[in-house]
């Protein structure tokens, strides 16, 4: 889909708002014309040198009708143009958020989550309201031609003559209007690597602190602001200089009728009236042709933002980014889908037979891993830093798109993990859990009713009780961006929670305790295991290397470069593999031995 017709398709989202701002900026624009004649009539009137055709009142009442026209027109641009342009950035911001959770959770982005709010507001902002900019063309169009027939109807040499500077400046714009699409793009570049950095610097606070970079990371940030203020310089300057051709346009063109209408007045072929209206109708025709040179200017702009946009979408079809649907500005959204457990969602055996992913940027995942996982069993997943465990994860729950391999549950292949792999079946809790910015309450239920939950239970399992009692509103504290008012820990058992509020059938694990002290993580799979003891169906699937997990396991998956180096009961392991051996005794590092990350190599996170 070319960008002209992605714009035709978004304002037919909106037509009747359209068409009634269409209404009432031509109804203003017309109503321009209204003044202009009445001048002419009034000072042929007062000057005798031409006969007239109304009388002073007339005129006057002319006047009054034109202000009229131009009240009713604003009426109108003002009551549809907010709604339209709300609508519109409803609209792409719920398409470009439904694509997003289309795709693998854990590569849905291509670059950082700040880079891409970018997109969400300043390429959003940039399309919503030039439908508006587009109905005020046509209507310029329309005023313009009406002027140009009425100028023409009284002296066609001076009317086209004070044209030419008009448009000329139109084909100025058109020879620059690559330059115009260059500097834009620079300008929304820059702008999404600032986002884009503070994202990531929010999201590595620790780590900076750790590395004593914070200078370091404050140059940078610097650097990257002063990049962006060149850029929109730059590209701000572009437009004001265009705009000021624009309007000088106007005064050489007024010039020029001076000059030409001079000898004509002496002889009366072109009245005081008539000059009077020629230079009332040409800031309105400059205006037309800056409308016509500034909405091209924002068009090629605008395809900038479209492109930038499309590739939030990643391979969806074009026309799924101008999608129509609804979007629920004025009334209440609907309820949230209550998860729904039926027999088939029951465990009885999770099967995986050569799963296999390999990133795209370094090649290293993992490879050909076989599992299986019996209902009520405690499945650990170990291995050293970089072995593939969160990967495996990531793949069996389809977070990141497996490159081969097959997936069963209860013997019935599971075509899509993603959609598949969600509560009653399953619930996830990551290695860095992820809080909204909303009360504690709202992160746990997620939208489930508190009448289908026993949070009491789920609080009590995540060992959150002493927690809550230290907030000040409890479960209505507010958490703050990314749960930024809890510690690491808290973020963990909060997640912990939330997942254990959905009891599902599969309860997957990354690194839980990662975050926790020694006595918490105790309390915690001490809980965890009582849980189990009173639900024989509680099956979990667990990465970890902390021994109170390792000791429970019924099974222990040991990874290594990406492949399943050894698999038994702990006993077995410590007894007969030297890898297990290592774990046990906290070593985690990599094998300084290994080869580095390439397209051969089958590590990964």
């Amino acid at each position: 889909m070319n960008h002209f017709r992605t714009v035709v398709r978004s304002i037919s989202y909106v037509r009747w708002y359209w068409l009634g701002n269409m209404g009432g900026i031509t109804v203003i624009f017309l109503a321009y014309q209204l003044p202009g004649l009445v001048n002419r009539e009034f000072f042929n009137l007062i000057t005798g040198d031409a006969p007239t055709s109304f009388g002073l009142w007339t005129l006057v009442a002319l006047i009054i009708a034109g202000g009229l026209g131009r009240l009713a027109g604003m009426i109108f641009i003002v009551t549809t143009n907010v709604p339209l342009g709300y609508r519109i950035a409803a609209l792409l911001q719920k398409n470009m958020l439904g694509r997003i959770f289309q795709l693998p959770g854990a590569s849905a982005l291509e670059g950082s989550a700040g880079e891409a709010i970018s997109r969400f507001r300043g390429d959003v902002d940039e399309t919503r309201w030039f439908p508006l900019r587009v109905n005020d063309w046509i209507a310029s169009i329309i005023n313009g031609a009406l002027s140009i027939a009425i100028m023409m109807w009284i002296d066609p040499y001076i009317t086209l003559i004070c044209l030419v500077p008009i448009m000329a400046v139109t084909g100025f714009v058109y020879v620059l209007r690559m330059r115009i699409a260059a500097l834009r793009k620079a300008a929304r570049e820059a702008a999404g690597n600032v986002t884009g950095f503070i994202g990531e610097l929010f999201g590595a606070v620790q780590a900076v602190k750790v590395a004593t970079a914070e200078n370091s990371m404050i140059e940078h940030f610097a650097t990257l602001n002063q990049q962006r203020s060149r850029t929109a310089l730059r590209d701000r300057l572009f437009d004001q200089l265009m705009d000021s051709v624009f309007r000088n346009a106007v005064n050489i063109s007024t010039a020029l009728i001076m000059i030409l209408a001079a000898q004509k007045m002496r002889s009366r072929e072109f009245t005081v009236g008539d000059f009077a209206l020629f230079v009332y109708y040409l800031p309105g025709l400059a205006e037309m042709t800056w409308m016509f040179g500034s909405t091209y200017a924002r068009f090629k702009q605008l395809a900038v933002s479209f492109e930038r946009m499309r590739k939030i979408m990643r391979g969806a079809p074009d026309e799924d980014l101008v999608a129509h649907g609804p979007i629920y500005l004025n009334d209440d959204a609907p309820p949230v889908p209550q998860p729904v457990r039926s027999a088939e969602d029951r465990l009885q055996r999770l099967e995986i037979r050569d799963l296999t992913f390999h990133h795209p940027d370094s090649g290293r995942g993992v490879e050909g891993v076989d599992l299986s996982i019996e209902r009520g069993s405690f499945t650990v997943i170990t291995g050293r830093i970089g072995s593939g465990k969160t990967t495996l994860l990531r793949a069996l729950l389809g977070l990141l798109p497996k490159d081969r391999g097959g997936i069963h549950w209860n013997g019935e292949s599971v075509a899509d993990p993603a959609s598949f792999f969600v509560p009653p079946r399953s619930a996830y809790t990551p290695q860095v859990p992820w809080l909204y910015s909303a009360a504690l309450r709202e992160n746990l239920l997620m939208g489930l009713s508190d009448d289908d939950v026993d949070l009491a239970a789920a609080i009590h399992a995540a060992v959150l009780e002493e927690d809550l009692e230290a907030l000040d509103h409890g479960l209505d504290t507010m958490v703050g961006p990314k749960g930024v008012r809890l510690s690491g820990g808290q973020m963990q058992r909060v997640a912990a929670a939330r997942m254990l509020a959905r009891s599902p059938e599969l309860f997957v694990f990354d690194d839980l305790s990662s975050a926790l002290d020694v006595e918490t993580e105790q309390t915690l799979w001490t809980r965890m295991f009582e849980r189990r003891g009173t639900d024989a169906g509680q099956t979990c699937l667990v990465v970890s290397h902390r021994r109170p997990a390792l000791r429970h396991a019924d099974q222990i998956i040991v990874l290594k470069d990406g492949r399943v180096h050894a698999r038994g009961d702990l006993n077995d392991l410590l007894q007969r593999d030297e890898e297990m051996q290592r774990l046990w005794r906290g070593d985690e590092e990599p094998d300084p031995a290994s080869p580095p990350p390439s397209p051969g190599s089958f590590g990964g996170s």
